[in-house]
């Protein structure tokens, strides 16, 4: 079976009475970059109430394409989300993440030149640059 837990596609916010059930993030990826998330026990300041479910809602926001005031109530209230995503894009969290993202051969996620992108294995081919493309 696929490592990968996908989403069912839809554009927006899931339908309503739909409840987003499935992750991306399995176990195996949350390991690879729990320990560079801010917010964690430990670090200094006010602790992130949950690092990965925060994590799934940025991932569905770039999957979907949808804008933030779609986020579906299960992530949490959507300015909230943004607000901590934004503190992360000012604080240069992502360039991090997405490198210890990247250890997986079939994370379909990626950071470049200050955006996070979505790449579905299939057509990862035609989305990466030139430089990165696998022959």
């Amino acid at each position: 079976m696929d490592t990968c837990v996908r989403l069912q596609k839809w554009r927006g916010a899931p339908p309503r009475g739909e409840k987003v059930t499935e992750f991306y993030l399995d176990d195996a990826r949350w390991a690879l970059i729990a320990s560079s998330l801010p917010g964690k026990q430990g670090d200094p300041g006010r602790h992130g109430r949950d690092n990965r479910l925060f994590m799934e809602a940025v991932l569905w926001i770039v999957r979907t394409g949808s804008p933030w005031r779609k986020l579906p109530p299960q992530f949490g209230h959507w300015y909230t989300t943004y607000t901590r995503f934004q503190r992360w894009t000012l604080s240069n969290v992502w360039p991090e993440v997405f490198a210890k993202l990247a250890e997986d051969p079939d994370c379909e996620y990626f950071y470049e030149r200050g955006v996070i992108l979505y790449a579905p294995l299939g057509r990862r081919r035609t989305c990466l640059p030139r430089s990165s493309r696998v022959a």
